[in-house]
């Protein structure tokens, strides 16, 4: 099984990166996790916010794999534990499809995004910055991992 981390946003700074990088070395054996970065649409003085949350959309549906399980993050989705979330990677990978993560632009997902979602999750409720977002769900797939795998990396 492999992940796919579909985020809208281009060139994200150095420190968010490298922790991504990290994360996803350590990931390459037990879910090799791939970036995948979209355009964000075209906003301004003048311009329609919709229109450019349909752009953005269509480029994130276009990146997720064919037969990928979607999980859209959220912050109207379900929450859950480091734990619940490893849970969640054991039932995917019983299910034997690829995952895709969609982290959308400023404005949230478009209504496309959401309605092809076969799950939605959320963080909890900050509002994060949509940069911090990949490396947070990196750092938590790992952890998941960790755990099925009973690594000592996580202690509670």
């Amino acid at each position: 099984m492999k992940a796919r981390l579909i985020a809208v946003g281009e060139h994200a700074p150095k420190w968010v990166a490298q922790g991504f990088a990290e994360y996803q070395k350590r990931l390459s054996h037990g879910l090799p996790l791939e970036l995948v970065e979209v355009e964000p649409g075209v906003r301004g003085k003048g311009r329609d916010t919709q229109r450019a949350m349909n752009d953005e959309g269509a480029r994130v549906l276009a990146a997720v794999p064919k037969g990928a399980h979607v999980v859209a993050l959220d912050g109207h989705g379900r929450m859950h534990s480091s734990e619940q979330l490893a849970q969640r990677l054991e039932h995917w990978r019983g299910q034997g499809r690829d995952l895709a993560f969609l982290i959308g632009g400023p404005e949230g997902h478009a209504p496309e995004v959401i309605a092809r979602a076969d799950e939605h999750w959320s963080l909890g409720p900050l509002t994060l910055p949509h940069m911090l977002v990949r490396l947070v769900l990196a750092e938590q797939l790992y952890r998941a991992v960790a755990l099925l795998a009973n690594h000592p990396y996580h202690r509670a």
